[in-house]
């Protein structure tokens, strides 16, 4: 038997496999991998596909220095404009526009090290007011706030906190220097302890190794994070990682279904990036992956929620919330 079959019969029967054997798994022959990382999900899964937007919430001069990111006040970029916090209506308005669309979730996000107190105070208000009149459930990417924070956000109506770990520990220093691994992962636990469900996960393509990718998963496996964002490096002018060469279909493909062993029961969400993949991730939605960002991203273009919902169903998906 191969190691792809040893490993997924493992999986399947509820085992956990270790880094040596992702690392070993990582190695395998592409098809054999992601068909046995297909299977796995269904088994796990179901036909469950979990879609959602993202809008951008306050845009732009942000204080970190994450060198992939357009909206660094540390980097000269074209592709970014800013403003403030955007008003209850503007982001009222968006979420009913997603709804009508059939998205299951929406979520704001907003540049920055952290809301200020009077900022959480705000949104809290547009949360509010998007939970009465839309039926979405609201994610949130604010920055390193505190448990009391994330404790009035649940109140207002927020189900789910974003937080990209980006990396593995060892190699996150090297992408950002203005915050620490451990800030993120103290923000996620944080979340935790309000109550919210949390979302983590990676940008592949920022000059990392396999070994990087793995222990990334590996950390979201020990916080119990069941979203993953799965982002591609879309290499943006005027950011130090201009020149990076985005991922091919096949690396992509093969990291989702690594991923996929690592923590079968997940929602692998493909996110930022997507559009550079030249079939917009169908691959990867046949090799693992079974959740999406649609829609626009933060500063680049994405893919409307009109052809993601097509595509779910020609893969035979239901869009549906999962791991509530």
């Amino acid at each position: 038997m191969s190691i792809v079959q040893d490993l997924k019969e493992k999986v399947l029967n509820s085992g956990q496999i270790s880094k040596k054997e992702a690392l070993e798994l990582s190695q395998a022959p592409l098809a054999e991998l992601t068909e046995a990382a297909d299977e796995i999900r269904r088994r796990f899964c179901g036909a469950g596909f979990d879609l959602c937007t993202i809008v951008n919430g306050k845009c732009g001069r942000c204080s970190e220095d994450c060198k992939y990111c357009a909206q660094s006040a540390y980097y000269q970029s074209e592709s970014t404009q800013s403003y403030p916090l955007l008003s209850t209506e503007a982001l009222l308005e968006e979420a009913k526009h997603n709804d009508a669309q059939g998205v299951l979730r929406y979520s704001i996000v907003t540049s920055g090290r952290k809301l200020s107190d009077r900022e959480v105070e705000q949104v809290c208000e547009s949360i509010r007011a998007i939970k009465a009149q839309t039926s979405l459930q609201v994610c949130v990417s604010f920055g390193l706030l505190e448990e009391e924070s994330f404790r009035k956000l649940k109140e207002a109506g927020a189900s789910r906190v974003h937080c990209n770990l980006e990396s593995s520990a060892a190699f996150f220093p090297s992408v950002c220097t203005t915050h620490t691994y451990e800030e993120k992962i103290e923000t996620l636990k944080a979340a935790k302890r309000a109550g919210l469900s949390i979302c983590s996960g990676g940008i592949l393509g920022l000059g990392e190794t396999m070994e990087d990718r793995i222990d990334l998963v590996l950390t979201a496996r020990e916080l119990g994070v069941k979203s993953i964002p799965v982002n591609l490096l879309n290499p943006i002018p005027g950011t130090p990682y201009e020149n990076n060469q985005p991922l091919s279909s096949a690396e992509a493909r093969r990291c989702v279904a690594v991923f996929r062993f690592l923590i079968p029961d997940a929602s692998i969400r493909l996110a930022g990036g997507r559009g550079l993949l030249g079939d917009k991730g169908k691959g990867c939605f046949q090799s693992g992956a079974n959740a999406a960002i649609s829609g626009d991203m933060l500063t680049t273009a994405g893919i409307t929620v009109e052809t993601d919902l097509q595509l779910i169903k020609e893969l035979g998906f239901e869009a549906r919330l999962c791991n509530e």
